[in-house]
Protein backbone atom coordinates (compact mmCIF):
# COMPACT_ATOMS: atom_id res chain seq x y z
CA UNK A 1 0.00 0.00 0.00
CA UNK A 2 1.34 3.53 -1.12
CA UNK A 3 1.95 6.38 1.92
CA UNK A 4 0.42 9.36 1.01
CA UNK A 5 2.24 12.05 -1.10
CA UNK A 6 4.87 13.89 0.10
CA UNK A 7 3.24 17.38 -0.14
CA UNK A 8 0.66 16.23 2.47
CA UNK A 9 -0.24 18.15 5.88
CA UNK A 10 -2.44 16.42 8.58
CA UNK A 11 -5.63 17.64 9.62
CA UNK A 12 -7.21 19.54 12.84
CA UNK A 13 -9.89 17.09 14.44
CA UNK A 14 -9.57 19.18 17.95
CA UNK A 15 -8.15 21.95 20.24
CA UNK A 16 -7.03 20.12 22.99
CA UNK A 17 -6.03 23.39 24.85
CA UNK A 18 -8.86 23.48 26.73
CA UNK A 19 -10.57 19.52 26.49
CA UNK A 20 -11.42 18.29 29.23
CA UNK A 21 -9.90 14.72 30.05
CA UNK A 22 -13.49 12.47 29.52
CA UNK A 23 -14.04 14.42 26.47
CA UNK A 24 -10.10 13.91 24.82
CA UNK A 25 -10.82 10.30 25.74
CA UNK A 26 -13.88 9.97 23.41
CA UNK A 27 -12.08 11.89 20.68
CA UNK A 28 -9.59 9.19 21.26
CA UNK A 29 -11.80 6.69 20.19
CA UNK A 30 -12.75 8.09 16.67
CA UNK A 31 -9.73 6.50 15.58
CA UNK A 32 -6.30 5.09 16.49
CA UNK A 33 -3.50 6.87 18.09
CA UNK A 34 0.32 6.20 18.31
CA UNK A 35 -0.32 4.65 21.60
CA UNK A 36 -2.44 2.10 20.08
CA UNK A 37 -0.27 1.10 17.30
CA UNK A 38 2.02 -1.58 19.60
CA UNK A 39 -1.54 -3.34 20.23
CA UNK A 40 -2.28 -3.70 16.31
CA UNK A 41 1.17 -5.05 16.11
CA UNK A 42 0.91 -7.19 18.62
CA UNK A 43 4.19 -6.12 20.26
CA UNK A 44 2.44 -3.82 23.06
CA UNK A 45 3.61 -5.56 27.11
CA UNK A 46 0.74 -3.93 28.37
CA UNK A 47 -2.66 -4.54 25.68
CA UNK A 48 -4.03 -7.22 23.51
CA UNK A 49 -5.79 -6.16 20.10
CA UNK A 50 -8.94 -7.14 21.71
CA UNK A 51 -8.36 -4.91 24.31
CA UNK A 52 -8.16 -1.74 22.29
CA UNK A 53 -11.42 -3.88 20.22
CA UNK A 54 -13.51 -3.19 23.43
CA UNK A 55 -11.83 0.32 24.61
CA UNK A 56 -13.13 1.92 20.64
CA UNK A 57 -16.66 0.20 20.94
CA UNK A 58 -16.90 1.33 24.60
CA UNK A 59 -17.69 -2.10 25.86
CA UNK A 60 -14.75 -2.53 28.24
CA UNK A 61 -12.60 0.83 28.86
CA UNK A 62 -8.94 -0.25 28.92
CA UNK A 63 -7.19 1.81 32.05
CA UNK A 64 -3.74 -0.36 32.64
CA UNK A 65 -3.08 3.03 35.41
CA UNK A 66 -4.99 1.21 37.98
CA UNK A 67 -2.36 -0.71 39.73
CA UNK A 68 0.26 1.49 38.25
CA UNK A 69 -1.27 5.20 38.69
CA UNK A 70 1.60 6.17 40.73
CA UNK A 71 4.29 6.36 37.79
CA UNK A 72 1.56 7.39 35.40
CA UNK A 73 1.23 10.60 37.18
CA UNK A 74 4.85 10.97 37.85
CA UNK A 75 5.13 10.53 34.40
CA UNK A 76 2.64 13.50 33.42
CA UNK A 77 3.69 15.11 36.30
CA UNK A 78 7.28 15.26 34.55
CA UNK A 79 6.35 15.95 31.22
CA UNK A 80 7.41 19.39 30.77
CA UNK A 81 10.60 19.36 33.23
CA UNK A 82 11.66 16.13 30.70
CA UNK A 83 11.14 18.51 27.85
CA UNK A 84 13.10 21.50 29.66
CA UNK A 85 16.32 18.42 30.09
CA UNK A 86 15.85 17.88 26.33
CA UNK A 87 16.60 21.36 25.47
CA UNK A 88 19.30 21.96 27.44
CA UNK A 89 21.12 18.53 26.14
CA UNK A 90 20.28 19.63 23.00
CA UNK A 91 20.27 23.01 22.33
CA UNK A 92 17.13 22.54 20.17
CA UNK A 93 13.63 25.02 20.74
CA UNK A 94 10.68 22.38 21.57
CA UNK A 95 7.14 23.78 21.43
CA UNK A 96 3.75 22.44 21.47
CA UNK A 97 1.09 22.10 19.42
CA UNK A 98 -2.16 21.42 21.46
CA UNK A 99 -4.69 19.79 18.47
CA UNK A 100 -5.80 16.56 17.83
CA UNK A 101 -4.44 15.81 14.24
CA UNK A 102 -6.09 12.86 11.94
CA UNK A 103 -3.80 11.48 8.39
CA UNK A 104 -5.51 13.54 5.19
CA UNK A 105 -6.22 10.20 3.28
CA UNK A 106 -5.98 7.36 6.15
CA UNK A 107 -8.71 9.16 8.53
CA UNK A 108 -8.99 6.81 11.16
CA UNK A 109 -4.83 7.46 12.48
CA UNK A 110 -5.09 9.96 14.80
CA UNK A 111 -1.88 11.90 16.32
CA UNK A 112 -1.34 13.77 19.76
CA UNK A 113 2.04 14.97 19.90
CA UNK A 114 3.72 16.12 23.15
CA UNK A 115 6.39 18.44 21.45
CA UNK A 116 7.67 19.49 18.54
CA UNK A 117 11.38 20.31 17.83
CA UNK A 118 12.54 22.69 15.73
CA UNK A 119 15.61 21.87 13.66
CA UNK A 120 18.46 23.49 11.55
CA UNK A 121 17.59 24.28 7.93
CA UNK A 122 14.02 25.00 8.71
CA UNK A 123 13.34 20.66 9.65
CA UNK A 124 11.09 19.93 11.81
CA UNK A 125 10.64 16.94 14.45
CA UNK A 126 8.39 15.39 16.52
CA UNK A 127 9.40 14.80 20.87
CA UNK A 128 8.23 11.85 22.49
CA UNK A 129 8.71 12.40 26.26
CA UNK A 130 8.74 9.33 28.59
CA UNK A 131 9.43 8.56 31.84
CA UNK A 132 10.72 5.37 33.50
CA UNK A 133 12.93 3.91 36.49
CA UNK A 134 16.53 2.61 37.13
CA UNK A 135 15.75 -1.09 36.62
CA UNK A 136 13.75 -0.64 33.40
CA UNK A 137 16.21 1.77 31.56
CA UNK A 138 17.80 -1.60 29.80
CA UNK A 139 14.75 -1.48 28.00
CA UNK A 140 16.61 0.86 26.15
CA UNK A 141 19.81 -1.26 25.03
CA UNK A 142 19.84 -4.28 23.17
CA UNK A 143 21.36 -7.44 24.74
CA UNK A 144 24.52 -6.84 22.55
CA UNK A 145 24.47 -3.03 23.94
CA UNK A 146 23.46 -1.43 21.40
CA UNK A 147 21.35 1.66 21.51
CA UNK A 148 17.60 1.41 20.54
CA UNK A 149 13.93 2.32 21.02
CA UNK A 150 11.86 -0.01 22.63
CA UNK A 151 9.54 -1.62 19.96
CA UNK A 152 6.60 -0.16 21.42
CA UNK A 153 7.38 3.42 21.77
CA UNK A 154 9.11 3.03 18.14
CA UNK A 155 5.66 1.62 16.58
CA UNK A 156 4.09 5.24 18.49
CA UNK A 157 6.74 7.54 16.87
CA UNK A 158 6.51 5.76 12.90
CA UNK A 159 2.77 6.53 13.53
CA UNK A 160 2.96 9.63 14.57
CA UNK A 161 5.68 10.75 11.42
CA UNK A 162 3.04 9.00 9.17
CA UNK A 163 -0.20 11.43 10.33
CA UNK A 164 2.08 14.49 10.52
CA UNK A 165 3.84 13.88 7.49
CA UNK A 166 7.25 14.46 9.17
CA UNK A 167 10.94 12.77 8.84
CA UNK A 168 12.23 12.71 12.16
CA UNK A 169 11.30 11.72 16.13
CA UNK A 170 13.44 12.28 18.80
CA UNK A 171 12.63 10.16 22.64
CA UNK A 172 13.85 11.56 25.63
CA UNK A 173 13.18 9.28 28.81
CA UNK A 174 13.67 10.14 32.11
CA UNK A 175 15.05 7.32 34.65
CA UNK A 176 16.60 9.25 37.62
CA UNK A 177 16.63 12.68 39.33
CA UNK A 178 18.58 14.95 38.08
CA UNK A 179 19.49 15.87 34.03
CA UNK A 180 22.40 13.01 33.85
CA UNK A 181 20.14 10.09 33.91
CA UNK A 182 17.80 11.09 30.79
CA UNK A 183 18.16 8.66 27.30
CA UNK A 184 17.84 10.45 24.39
CA UNK A 185 17.20 8.22 21.23
CA UNK A 186 16.37 9.05 17.59
CA UNK A 187 14.56 7.24 14.97
CA UNK A 188 13.99 8.68 10.97
CA UNK A 189 11.48 7.81 8.51
CA UNK A 190 10.69 3.99 7.55
CA UNK A 191 8.19 3.90 4.20
CA UNK A 192 8.09 0.46 4.10
CA UNK A 193 7.48 0.35 8.03
CA UNK A 194 4.82 2.73 7.26
CA UNK A 195 3.00 1.37 4.81
CA UNK A 196 2.83 -1.99 7.13
CA UNK A 197 1.74 -0.72 9.90
CA UNK A 198 -1.11 1.55 7.60
CA UNK A 199 -2.40 -1.56 6.49
CA UNK A 200 -2.20 -3.61 9.67
CA UNK A 201 -4.29 -0.59 11.37
CA UNK A 202 -6.68 -0.13 8.17
CA UNK A 203 -7.52 -3.94 8.85
CA UNK A 204 -7.99 -3.29 12.51
CA UNK A 205 -10.55 -0.34 11.74
CA UNK A 206 -12.48 -1.58 8.80
CA UNK A 207 -12.68 -5.67 9.50
CA UNK A 208 -13.01 -5.31 13.58
CA UNK A 209 -14.04 -1.40 14.81
CA UNK A 210 -16.40 -0.78 11.81
CA UNK A 211 -17.42 -4.10 11.48
CA UNK A 212 -18.05 -5.62 15.50
CA UNK A 213 -16.21 -8.01 14.89
CA UNK A 214 -13.37 -8.53 17.93
CA UNK A 215 -9.90 -9.53 16.72
CA UNK A 216 -8.06 -13.60 17.38
CA UNK A 217 -5.94 -13.14 20.37
CA UNK A 218 -2.73 -13.81 19.45
CA UNK A 219 -0.82 -12.22 21.92
CA UNK A 220 1.53 -13.21 25.34
CA UNK A 221 -0.54 -15.82 27.27
CA UNK A 222 -0.84 -13.55 30.59
CA UNK A 223 -2.08 -10.52 27.91
CA UNK A 224 -4.55 -12.64 26.67
CA UNK A 225 -6.04 -14.20 30.53
CA UNK A 226 -5.57 -10.62 31.67
CA UNK A 227 -7.82 -9.41 29.29
CA UNK A 228 -10.52 -12.45 29.49
CA UNK A 229 -10.49 -11.00 33.09
CA UNK A 230 -11.28 -7.74 32.54
CA UNK A 231 -14.04 -8.58 29.90
CA UNK A 232 -15.94 -11.26 32.07
CA UNK A 233 -15.14 -10.62 35.08
CA UNK A 234 -14.94 -12.86 37.93
CA UNK A 235 -15.82 -16.90 37.35
CA UNK A 236 -19.36 -18.05 37.44
CA UNK A 237 -19.65 -21.68 38.88
CA UNK A 238 -23.20 -21.77 38.22
CA UNK A 239 -22.69 -21.24 34.36
CA UNK A 240 -23.55 -24.13 32.23
CA UNK A 241 -20.69 -26.42 30.78
CA UNK A 242 -19.85 -24.83 27.49
CA UNK A 243 -19.33 -27.12 24.52
CA UNK A 244 -16.04 -25.51 22.24
CA UNK A 245 -16.28 -25.96 18.36
CA UNK A 246 -14.20 -24.77 15.93
CA UNK A 247 -10.42 -25.35 15.95
CA UNK A 248 -10.41 -25.38 19.61
CA UNK A 249 -9.73 -29.05 19.42
CA UNK A 250 -6.91 -28.66 17.76
CA UNK A 251 -5.59 -25.99 20.05
CA UNK A 252 -6.23 -28.63 23.18
CA UNK A 253 -4.28 -31.27 21.70
CA UNK A 254 -1.22 -28.91 20.85
CA UNK A 255 -1.70 -28.05 24.46
CA UNK A 256 -1.67 -31.43 25.81
CA UNK A 257 1.75 -32.27 23.57
CA UNK A 258 3.04 -29.40 24.96
CA UNK A 259 2.34 -30.58 28.24
CA UNK A 260 3.96 -33.91 27.95
CA UNK A 261 7.07 -32.16 26.09
CA UNK A 262 7.67 -29.67 29.21
CA UNK A 263 7.64 -32.45 30.95
CA UNK A 264 10.14 -34.67 29.40
CA UNK A 265 12.50 -31.31 28.44
CA UNK A 266 14.27 -28.96 30.79
CA UNK A 267 16.46 -26.83 28.05
CA UNK A 268 13.39 -25.32 26.26
CA UNK A 269 11.14 -25.70 29.53
CA UNK A 270 10.18 -21.46 29.28
CA UNK A 271 9.73 -21.53 25.95
CA UNK A 272 6.85 -24.45 25.93
CA UNK A 273 5.53 -22.75 28.90
CA UNK A 274 4.99 -19.97 27.01
CA UNK A 275 3.12 -21.24 24.20
CA UNK A 276 0.93 -23.28 26.59
CA UNK A 277 0.33 -20.57 28.47
CA UNK A 278 -0.72 -18.43 25.24
CA UNK A 279 -2.92 -21.41 23.93
CA UNK A 280 -4.69 -21.47 27.73
CA UNK A 281 -5.54 -17.67 27.11
CA UNK A 282 -7.10 -18.41 23.79
CA UNK A 283 -9.04 -21.78 25.47
CA UNK A 284 -10.05 -19.82 28.07
CA UNK A 285 -11.44 -16.85 26.06
CA UNK A 286 -13.88 -19.56 24.96
CA UNK A 287 -14.73 -20.14 27.97
CA UNK A 288 -15.84 -16.70 29.27
CA UNK A 289 -17.22 -17.18 32.51
CA UNK A 290 -17.76 -20.71 32.69
CA UNK A 291 -15.54 -22.97 34.63
CA UNK A 292 -16.03 -26.22 32.98
CA UNK A 293 -15.99 -27.16 28.89
CA UNK A 294 -16.11 -30.10 27.16
CA UNK A 295 -14.42 -30.29 23.40
CA UNK A 296 -14.90 -32.90 20.67
CA UNK A 297 -11.97 -33.70 19.00
CA UNK A 298 -11.20 -36.30 15.76
CA UNK A 299 -9.59 -38.99 17.93
CA UNK A 300 -10.74 -38.20 21.47
CA UNK A 301 -13.07 -35.96 23.80
CA UNK A 302 -11.52 -33.58 25.57
CA UNK A 303 -12.65 -31.98 29.07
CA UNK A 304 -11.35 -28.43 30.15
CA UNK A 305 -11.53 -27.64 33.83
CA UNK A 306 -11.10 -23.62 34.81
CA UNK A 307 -12.57 -23.37 38.19
CA UNK A 308 -11.95 -20.10 41.17
CA UNK A 309 -9.75 -21.09 43.96
CA UNK A 310 -10.54 -18.27 46.26
CA UNK A 311 -8.32 -17.62 49.05
CA UNK A 312 -9.07 -14.88 51.95
CA UNK A 313 -6.18 -12.46 52.65
CA UNK A 314 -5.18 -8.82 53.13
CA UNK A 315 -3.98 -6.42 50.51
CA UNK A 316 -0.70 -4.58 50.75
CA UNK A 317 -2.67 -1.38 51.42
CA UNK A 318 -5.23 -2.53 53.56
CA UNK A 319 -2.15 -3.85 55.56
CA UNK A 320 -0.50 -1.02 55.73
CA UNK A 321 -4.04 0.98 56.56
CA UNK A 322 -4.33 -1.35 58.94
CA UNK A 323 -1.01 -1.17 60.73
CA UNK A 324 -1.55 2.49 60.76
CA UNK A 325 -5.10 3.17 61.96
CA UNK A 326 -6.73 0.07 63.41
CA UNK A 327 -3.96 -2.35 64.42
CA UNK A 328 -6.49 -3.98 66.62
CA UNK A 329 -8.88 -4.65 63.70
CA UNK A 330 -7.70 -7.05 61.02
CA UNK A 331 -10.96 -8.24 60.34
CA UNK A 332 -12.48 -5.20 59.00
CA UNK A 333 -9.89 -5.00 56.08
CA UNK A 334 -9.73 -8.64 54.75
CA UNK A 335 -10.19 -9.24 51.50
CA UNK A 336 -11.40 -12.14 49.03
CA UNK A 337 -9.03 -12.78 46.11
CA UNK A 338 -9.74 -15.26 43.27
CA UNK A 339 -7.32 -17.16 41.16
CA UNK A 340 -8.60 -19.70 38.45
CA UNK A 341 -6.86 -23.16 38.10
CA UNK A 342 -6.74 -24.90 34.07
CA UNK A 343 -7.01 -28.35 33.82
CA UNK A 344 -7.09 -30.58 30.70
CA UNK A 345 -7.98 -34.10 30.65
CA UNK A 346 -8.40 -36.40 27.61
CA UNK A 347 -11.56 -37.61 27.84
CA UNK A 348 -11.58 -41.40 25.44
CA UNK A 349 -10.30 -42.53 22.53
CA UNK A 350 -12.56 -42.55 19.80
CA UNK A 351 -13.24 -46.16 18.10
CA UNK A 352 -11.45 -47.17 14.99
Amino acid sequence: MAVASESYAPSVLVSTERLPEKDWLEYRRRGIGGSDAAAILGISPFATARDLYYDKLKIVPFDDSESNWVAKKMGHLLEDLVAEIFHVKTGYRIYQIKKMFYHPVHTFMLADIDYFVELPGGRTAILEIKTTNYNAKDHWWSEDGQEIVPLNYEAQGRHYMSVMNIDEVFYCCLYGNNEDEVIIRHIDRDRDYEAELIALERDFWENHILTGMPPPYTEDGDLILNSVRRHFGPADPSAPELILEGNMALLITRYLELQTQRNAEKRNYEHIEAEMRRLQGRIVAEMGRSCTAVCQGREAAYSISYKPVRKSGISKDNLQRLQAQHPDIYEQYVTVSESRRFYVKKQREEAA
